[in-house]
């Protein structure tokens, strides 16, 4: 008996459409053995979700095509196979775990209700016994307390639950082969290391297979046998896990380990403070009975203080829900707050929004989703120029003068700003979200997870730009992410933060080297494969 699960031979992948015939997919082979982890790694784009949604033919068909190709599972092609049969394989011996469970699970249906749906389709169980094998499922995957989740919505789940309870339904009918399709992008990083440990843990009791796909070399050097790397839709090397890392033969792989944001802070001297920030507090109040009276407070941000001299970065790191980019918004007055905000040694607390509008030329933002910032319905120039308009900064030509010139500061064609945002990259647009914050030539900029949403080798680009810009102009950052790596290259000082409060702060290089609170020695742990210290 051969000891391959699943064998991929040839396979392409066509879209089609009245005008054209795009090919995504050309000459991919690959075998998924049984018991072991595959991963498949390379950009967005690259072709690695397409081809593994081909395994379970879930593209759009008869939209897509495959001219060439076969993907063999226990002597059936997959690709020929008719619909019923195919019915019979998904969930049942083939499951697929997704990147964003808030969109892949039911917003109207319970927890127990969505996985009680599953092991009715594939096993025939209701009732009771259904209740009972999704309490088994949500135990097996680590959900804490799972009988009081039973009745959960996903918007009540953190992220990570969200994701296990997606592994668990995956794993109701004991699949042969998991699909893991960017399992925990959307995740912090001691979420993913939990999710990564269940996957490995599982896939050693259950004896099941794992493709993983993933852009995260730092994820699929944890857990992968084998990797395929993939460009433009092409598996240009293939190798054991250790072998690959070592010695990368083709030259996109050798650039994709070179991605990592490396390289030191911008050696900037620090001037005066320009931010000082005192026993800062946002606390929501949380309303109960008839009279709606407040019986308590979330503490998002509780007695934060800190003191950020001109051209310096300081770098917040901490979970989703930490508060940090709450304590960005409070810090720009975009939300109230209690406590002492100063910049440039002016009083922000008591001002009217007013009164605080001059100096919002000062302090700019950059937000996560480049493309979420961005307005759809103005042109790149309306954008970037939008601030100029709005704080009454020139003639016109000479506002198309500075537009011209941001766009160039930041490595953009100047003809791109008679463009839209959907015309443009990920990276691009980030680029063009900057250029909008620089243009006014501010003295702060906020930075809210600006590479979050980005592949390592454009987070690489866009912190080479930052710290370029803070060289040339002496910019003051803000630095705000969950990526510890992108935040290493940046930071000059590094606060730690934890259910709104600091549990660690100083310079950055000395946490690093020698962090001191168990959080921020678990925090670096997750998010580096070797002591943050060590080369």
């Amino acid at each position: 008996m051969s000891d391959n699960l699943i064998e991929v031979r040839d396979l392409a992948v066509e879209f089609v459409t009245a005008d054209r015939r795009q090919r995504v997919v050309e000459a991919v082979s690959f075998d998924i053995r049984r018991g072991e982890t595959l991963a498949l790694v390379g950009e967005s784009g690259s072709g690695k979700s397409v081809t593994a949604h081909s395994i379970l033919r879930l593209l759009p068909y008869p939209l897509t095509q495959h001219p060439t190709g076969s993907i063999h599972y226990a002597g059936i092609d997959l690709l020929k196979a008719p619909e019923a049969k195919l019915r019979g394989i998904r969930g049942n011996r083939i499951a697929m775990v997704f990147q964003e469970p808030m969109t892949s699970l039911n917003p109207l249906h319970s927890v127990e209700k969505q996985i009680n749906e599953v092991l009715a389709l594939h096993k025939g169980l209701t009732g009771k016994a259904a209740t009972r094998r999704t309490l088994e499922l949500l135990e097996l995957v680590g959900i804490p307390e799972p009988h009081k989740r039973l009745k959960a919505f996903p918007h009540e789940l953190s992220g990570g639950q969200r994701q296990r309870v997606m592994i668990a339904m995956a794993l109701a009918n004991e699949p042969e082969l998991l699909i893991a399709d960017e399992p925990t992008t959307a995740l912090d990083v001691t979420v993913q290391l939990k999710i990564l440990e269940l996957l490995k843990d599982l896939q050693r009791r259950l004896g099941m297979s794992l493709l993983l796909i993933s852009h995260d070399l730092n994820l699929v050097r944890r857990i992968a046998q084998r990797v395929c790397v993939m460009q433009r839709g092409q598996i240009v090397e293939q190798a054991p896990c250790e072998q690959l890392f070592q010695s990368p033969q083709h030259p996109y792989t050798q650039e994709l380990l070179g991605a990592e944001p490396r390289g030191e802070p911008v050696d900037n001297p620090p001037g005066p403070a320009l931010l000082e920030v005192d026993d800062l507090r946002v606390w929501f109040p949380i309303k109960k009975g008839l009279l709606r009276r407040t019986v308590d407070h979330v503490k998002a941000v509780d007695g934060i203080r800190f003191s950020l001299p001109k051209g310096q970065t300081l770098g917040i790191v901490g979970e989703s829900g930490s508060g940090k980019s709450t304590l960005g918004l409070a810090i720009l007055r975009l939300l109230g707050s209690q406590g002492s905000i100063r910049f440039q040694g002016q009083p922000l607390n008591g001002l009217t929004q007013h009164e605080v509008r001059p100096l919002r030329r000062q302090m700019q933002v950059v937000f996560q989703d480049p493309y979420g910032s961005l307005s759809p319905r103005m042109s790149v120039g309306q954008i970037v120029g939008e601030g100029l308009d709005i704080h009454g900064i020139g003639t016109p030509a000479e506002q198309e003068q500075a537009i011209i010139a941001a766009l160039l500061e930041v490595g953009l064609d100047p003809e791109t700003r008679h463009r839209y945002p959907h015309e443009f990259s990920g990276g691009q647009r980030q680029r063009i979200a900057i250029a909008r914050a620089l243009v006014l030539k501010p003295e702060l900029i906020l930075l809210d997870e600006p590479t979050s949403a980005l592949d390592r080798t454009v987070q690489r680009q866009v912190v080479e730009l930052l710290r370029s810009l803070q060289a040339k102009y002496n910019l003051t950052y803000l630095f705000i992410s969950h990526d510890l790596a992108v935040v290493k290259a940046l930071s000059h000082q590094l606060m730690v933060v934890k259910q709104g409060q600091v549990v660690e702060q100083g310079p950055a290089e000395a946490i690093f080297t020698a962090p001191q609170h168990p959080y921020t020695q678990q925090l670096l742990e997750a998010a580096f494969l070797v002591p943050a210290g060590a080369e």
